[in-house]
């Protein structure tokens, strides 16, 4: 079992690097195409060589050196009119939710003190 180690590493490898040749957009010093022949007619070295000369370098993300509230382009408001309808629905949404929420309160301590002492109930 163990002679055939390293066989399956080197098709391991192999497949590695033909899927990521696959999905690189644009690999480093050969077409795409070049690797891909590469890869599967000298399979060890092959894959080696794509993963050290052929693989693209990782791109940083690109920093922004804006605050995200001070990035240029970001929505700022241009009409008094609709920011104030809009906070007006905010503030009717909100008034809506807490009423909803002490009636709901108001209900789960009725039904708590009611449940006590209903007259249907028998003692246990």
């Amino acid at each position: 079992m163990i002679r055939y180690l390293p066989a399956v590493v080197a098709f391991a490898l192999a497949v590695f690097c033909l899927v990521d040749v696959i999905g690189t957009r644009e690999p480093r010093n050969l077409p795409k195409w070049a690797w891909i022949v590469m890869i599967l007619l000298f399979p060890l070295v092959g894959s080696l060589v794509y993963l050290f000369v052929g693989r693209p370098k990782p791109v940083p993300p690109a920093s922004s050196p804006y605050a995200e509230y001070e990035r240029p382009g970001r929505m700022i408001a241009s009409d008094p009119a609709k920011d104030a309808e809009f906070l007006r629905q905010v503030r009717a949404r909100a008034e809506e939710q807490r009423a909803r929420a002490r009636y709901e309160a108001e209900e789960k301590r009725r039904r708590e003190q009611g449940g006590a002492g209903d007259p249907g109930e028998q003692p246990g």
